[in-house]
């Protein structure tokens, strides 16, 4: 686990719970990104804020952190080995993802332990599509269209998973982890 960041008062801040990648499987993500996603104006996602969400909480106040993490913590602890794999890439208007397989839908468990728990909270209200594991790799203002081929990541678990705070910048997004818990304790 590490030390959560400093937030405090009144302040509302910007918060994600996501499960955070190996350095690996970033590490790979990365090359993919140069070698697969390059020579278009799309913005390839940073090596920092790859990772897949899990639940999105938006504007918080930051007096909300200390109650999330220890539902982070109870629903990391209760979460079963997670195990992701390359699935496709799609394109929506704006990003770019790969999409992911969740063998035995343990990823899809945390995620709904999670998002349950933060709903009792009141915390987060779950949205109303089915979930699907992903990483954005791409951002971009119309879409290029791409059909490459997957990255070689193999089948990888995720190394935990990490309540972000988001703060937007004219460059873009940066995420920082204000803290993180191993999943299955």
């Amino acid at each position: 686990m590490t030390s959560p960041g400093t937030v405090g008062g009144d302040e509302r801040i910007r918060l994600f719970v996501a499960l955070r990648l190996p350095d690996p499987v970033v590490d790979a993500l990365v090359a993919w990104q140069r070698d697969a996603l390059g020579g278009t104006d799309a913005r390839a996602i940073p090596r920092e804020n790859l990772h897949v969400t899990v639940a999105f909480l938006g504007s918080r106040p930051a007096a909300d952190v200390e109650p999330i993490l220890a539902e982070l913590r109870e629903a990391a602890a209760a979460a079963r080995p997670i195990v992701l794999g390359p699935r496709d890439y799609r394109e929506t208007p704006r990003v770019g993802m790969l999409r992911l397989t969740d063998a035995d839908h343990r990823a899809h468990d945390f995620e709904q332990d999670m998002g349950r728990r933060l709903a009792e909270g009141g915390f987060y209200t779950p949205e109303q599509r089915r979930w699907l594991p992903h990483v954005t790799v791409l951002r971009f203002r119309s879409a290029p269209r791409l059909r490459p081929e997957l990255p070689a990541l193999g089948e990888f678990s995720p190394s935990d998973a990490a309540l972000y705070h988001s703060v937007l910048r004219p460059s873009g997004a940066q995420y920082a982890v204000i803290e993180s818990a191993a999943l299955g304790g």
